[in-house]
């Protein structure tokens, strides 16, 4: 993935996760998203205070969503919260490469070498070894770069792939869940903490 430029955008939010099931929903019903965004900015479901807040909040979730296959989508209104993170989480990576990287280079890294904690300091380490091969990332300034890890973490937290101490939470995909990461991206499964051969058993 080092080839993607890095974008730092994900420092606005979080997970969003009430507020994507919401959109996903709207989507399904109404069936593209020109018409789900044009819902939005008319009648505001999404109950914010400022007509720029509703802009950028919709145009933030739906990038996220858009990188979901329509199955996914479909299984992402129905399942459970838990699984809905984990969807959610595919979303932010496939939207974020620099997320997609950490997640398959050192939250999974850690996980499958046996390392159950992940702390700011990999973080820190994680990104000033990618400034070499992306020279973009020169640019972020201090504040932001802290803000990254802090949102970051909070998404890691909100997924339960973090415990409240930083502990590193292994992922049991449901059978269902499995055979639709497989079936739509292989590399879904990587930014995840698991081992193959959980994979391979929750498909038994």
């Amino acid at each position: 993935m080092d080839h993607k430029t890095y974008s730092m955008g994900f420092t606005t939010g979080s997970l969003y996760s009430n507020e994507s099931v919401q959109l996903a929903e709207l989507y399904i019903r109404l069936g593209s998203w020109k018409s789900v965004r044009g819902l939005v900015m008319s009648e505001n479901p999404l109950q914010l205070r400022t007509q720029s807040s509703v802009k950028r909040m919709y145009t933030e979730i739906a990038s996220r969503l858009m990188t979901l296959a329509q199955p996914e989508i479909e299984y992402l209104i129905e399942t459970s919260p838990l699984e809905q993170g984990y969807l959610l989480w595919v979303g932010v990576c496939r939207r974020y490469s620099f997320i997609a990287d950490f997640a398959v280079e050192v939250l999974r890294e850690r996980y499958i070498t046996l390392k159950g904690d992940l702390s700011y300091e990999d973080f820190d380490i994680f990104f000033n070894a990618k400034l070499d091969w992306h020279p973009e990332l020169e640019k972020t300034r201090p504040a932001t770069r802290k803000k990254a890890r802090q949102k970051l973490f909070k998404m890691l937290h909100e997924t339960d792939l973090l415990s409240p101490e930083n502990m590193i939470q292994p992922v049991i995909f449901s059978r269902e869940l499995s055979a639709l990461l497989m079936k739509t991206s292989l590399q879904a499964i990587t930014l995840f903490p698991v081992f193959d051969t959980d994979i391979i058993g929750s498909l038994i």
